[in-house]
């Protein structure tokens, strides 16, 4: 066997059905008083639940977690933290709510309890993203990787089948990318063969019975996994153009990680043949790219990026974006295929 380092992550995982239950103790691990309760607009109501909840422990709630972090809801968020004497914050949500918490304890280090309701994965890792005048730029740093996660099943149930359906294959682009990963190591494959493989089962089920508590949970299972892959090594071309699109012209992040991952495997088939066959192995399928289009087809995801609110004129604007400090890539960036990838997922194109 090749040499290779791993680095696992200082994280506390609380996971099963029913598991919230224990939020009180875990708040009191961390020797906090006084927690905030992170959450979207349209999640306000379940915060606001979890608050009253947690009684005396609970300093407030601030629910205004939008997509890819501005700065300006960053600021906000953390000026509400230090008025209300905030020494522990709770984010209760998917991504974005993750990712207020994480700008939070980027400037005060305040520990963060994370509660997903979706699988985006970011609360295993200690990434975080702040979007500027229409740029979104990424940062790793420990501080804001939240103390604990609670997986809780029951809690995504509210998750619609067509959201939890992209929230999971934006999952799968963690582990896929992961295996092809510069920084690739044997113990970051296992997890991320394995999240694949439980999402790939999941996610279809979930289509057919949204309250199917088994199926649920192994797809929050598959997504702590390809969270855990995410935060271990480095990624690829696909993140690099999502955070593009999503920050530049704002558009949906799981959705156009589940438009854009098929483009971008399809993309580096020949330069990482060992990652293919493993995700299309977890798949149950001869090709990863068109496994995971079909996935997204199958099940009602859109497949196009100008259904997503990006217009033609957009393509030049995010190519170029794109080529200004590429991530690293199995494959070299090319200006013209990159350009010919875009146009598919903006078409929505099966790959090829």
């Amino acid at each position: 066997m090749e040499p290779f380092i791993y680095n696992g992550l200082p994280s506390r995982v609380i996971f099963g059905e029913g598991t919230l239950d224990q939020i009180e103790r875990e708040i009191g691990l961390l020797g906090a008083t006084r927690a905030i309760v992170l959450a979207t607009p349209q999640q306000r109501e379940q915060a606001e639940a979890l608050a009253t909840r947690l009684g005396s422990r609970a300093a407030g709630v601030y629910a205004e977690a939008v997509m890819h972090v501005p700065v300006e809801t960053a600021h906000a968020a953390r000026a509400f933290a230090s008025r209300v004497g905030a020494d522990c914050a709770i984010a209760l949500g998917g991504g974005s709510t993750t990712g207020l918490g994480k700008a939070i304890a980027l400037e005060t280090s305040l520990p963060i309890i994370a509660i997903p309701t979706t699988y985006a994965g970011s609360e295993m890792t200690p990434i975080y993203g702040l979007t500027e005048a229409g740029i979104k730029k990424t940062g790793r740093d420990l501080r804001v990787l939240p103390k604990t996660v609670i997986y809780d099943p029951a809690l995504t149930t509210t998750l619609p089948s067509a959201l939890s359906l992209t929230s999971g294959i934006n999952a799968i682009a963690h582990a896929a990318e992961g295996l092809y990963a510069k920084d690739a190591n044997p113990i970051v494959s296992l997890m991320a063969e394995e999240g694949i493989r439980a999402l790939g089962a999941g996610l279809p089920r979930v289509m057919i019975e949204p309250d199917d508590l088994s199926a649920r949970g192994d797809c929050l299972y598959g997504a702590w996994l390809c969270g855990s892959v995410l935060g271990s090594v480095g990624m690829a071309l696909h993140h690099k153009l999502c955070h593009t699109l999503g920050g530049t012209f704002n558009l949906p992040h799981a959705e156009t990680h589940t438009i854009v991952l098929p483009h971008v495997l399809a993309y580096n088939r020949e330069a990482a043949p060992d990652a293919m066959k493993r995700i299309a192995r977890a798949l149950c399928a001869d090709d990863a790219a068109q496994a995971v289009f079909d996935l997204g087809h199958a099940n009602g995801a859109a497949i196009a990026l100008k259904d997503i609110g990006l217009t033609a004129d957009d393509l030049d604007i995010a190519l170029e974006l794109a080529l200004k400090n590429p991530y690293w890539n199995p494959r070299t960036i090319e200006r013209a295929p990159l350009r010919s990838l875009l146009e598919n997922a903006f078409e929505g194109r099966r790959p090829t």
